[in-house]
């Protein structure tokens, strides 16, 4: 087909000659193999560094859906819940309301149930309860984010630590071979830069996941300080109905 078209060719332009067509043919070929050049083949060049990027990738993913699930479910809270156990301290059913704690799914309630255990005792000690629980549900929702936080930092540094050594062994085959080639100096440092951008788009990618988990953080803790605020308002003023 090719050739049936470059024969239609020189017969309409004779100033078309056999070598430029076959100059023309030979850049077609180069494009055809550029567009077939893929992302995986380019990340295939990075060598053995792309590796460890890749599992660092993999754990920031699995651990950002895990945190991702639990936060979302510690920082739930059905808006009937407090409303249930005002109800309940002021028929005087303190036990009740304690059970109804136990059997809620909402890791809140762990606080109105620490709460509830000490009413009789002095307001400030059920505010020191509260809080001590408090700090026990962030510390679980805060659990293993750290190393969210330490792959976005890791990740660019094996992506620059690989172009290092890939800088290195492409001077050190230049030396071996006792003569500058442009094309070999070029091909070694391009295909050794994608360890610096796969690196750095990781620790990007993993940042941004961080950041997400912190705000639900954030979020959840105001959530369960404004719950605690309203419970004690309650404890304070049991006979206002």
């Amino acid at each position: 087909m090719l050739a049936t078209l470059n024969s239609i060719l020189l017969q309409a332009n004779p100033s078309i000659t056999p070598d430029s067509v076959a100059t023309n043919n030979g850049l077609n070929n180069v494009h055809a193999s550029d567009a077939s050049f893929t992302i995986i083949d380019l990340l295939m060049k990075g060598g053995w560094v792309m590796i460890p990027i890749a599992v660092l990738f993999a754990v920031s993913v699995f651990m950002f859906i895990e945190r991702y699930l639990y936060i979302s479910k510690a920082a739930k809270l059905d808006s009937n819940f407090l409303f249930t156990i005002k109800e309940m301290l002021y028929s005087g059913n303190v036990q009740g309301a304690i059970n109804y704690c136990k059997t809620s799914r909402f890791p809140i309630a762990k606080l109105l149930e620490k709460g509830l255990t000490r009413i009789g005792s002095p307001i400030r000690d059920i505010e020191n309860a509260i809080e001590n629980t408090a700090r026990v549900e962030i510390y679980n929702m805060e659990k293993n984010l750290g190393i969210l936080n330490a792959i976005a930092r890791i990740a660019p540094m094996f992506g620059f630590l690989g172009t290092v050594t890939g800088m290195i062994r492409t001077f050190h085959n230049i030396s071996i071979a006792n003569k500058i080639d442009i094309s070999t100096i070029a091909g070694g440092i391009y295909e050794k830069m994608v360890t610096s951008a796969t690196g750095l788009i990781v620790g990007i990618i993993a940042y941004f996941l961080y950041t997400i988990l912190t705000a639900m953080i954030d979020r959840g803790v105001n959530k369960m300080e404004m719950t605690a605020i309203d419970f004690l308002d309650i404890l304070h003023k049991p006979a206002s109905k």
